[in-house]
């Protein structure tokens, strides 16, 4: 089956591209379709989801599958959240992402820096699919006051798994992948696309 990534973030592409390797499908970027990125004007991260999946589906006339992410800080009531590839402005920028969080988590003690990252994951069939799967993964973590790791992307090297005591950007890519957000929301989507039918 042949399914359009929508979304033209690399580091995504790049982990979600891993996550399904050895699947039968075959996963194109949407900007190998032509597609380019959509406004994201939802409320949630499934509204977001929704508008990059549709916009796919409508340019293609494929499958879509879309995903929105980021990072909720709860002593930050939950920002950065939908905002977080922007938190600095825009254009996206890491770097500076990672800066103005630190900075706004300067006198926060470390047991208050909890957080965790959230994804929901959704697929269309077509742009008027009545039935949208949409599934959801979080990651339990907390943020650190300095960067660690040259792995990853986005806030990765400044969010902790604790278990482990590494950050996201410490961890290798499979590593990662086995215990990412991301990686729970497309196990999940993955059971309940088996019971689908694309016809």
């Amino acid at each position: 089956m042949k399914l359009v990534l929508a979304s033209g973030n690399a580091g995504k592409l790049k982990e979600l591209q891993a996550m399904l390797a050895g699947l039968p499908l075959q996963i194109v970027p949407q900007r190998e379709l032509g597609v380019d990125d959509v406004p994201e004007t939802g409320l949630t991260f499934v509204e977001n989801a929704l508008i990059k999946a549709r916009h796919a589906c409508e340019v293609t006339g494929l499958p879509a599958l879309a995903d929105d992410s980021g990072l909720i800080v709860d002593a930050l009531d939950g920002a950065p959240g939908l905002y977080s590839a922007r938190y600095a402005g825009s254009p996206t920028d890491d770097a500076a992402n990672n800066a103005k969080l630190l900075a706004a988590l300067r006198d926060v003690p470390a047991e208050r820096r909890t957080a965790r990252f959230y994804a929901v994951i959704v697929l269309l069939r077509h742009p008027n699919d009545p039935q949208p799967l949409i599934c959801e993964g979080s990651w339990e973590g907390r943020i650190i006051d300095e960067l660690r790791g040259s792995n990853g992307f986005g806030y990765n090297p400044v969010f902790l798994d604790e278990e482990l005591g590494l950050t996201a950007a410490q961890m290798e890519p499979a590593q990662k992948n086995g215990r990412s957000h991301r990686a729970k929301a497309l196990q999940l989507l993955l059971q309940r696309m088996s019971q689908l039918s694309f016809d």
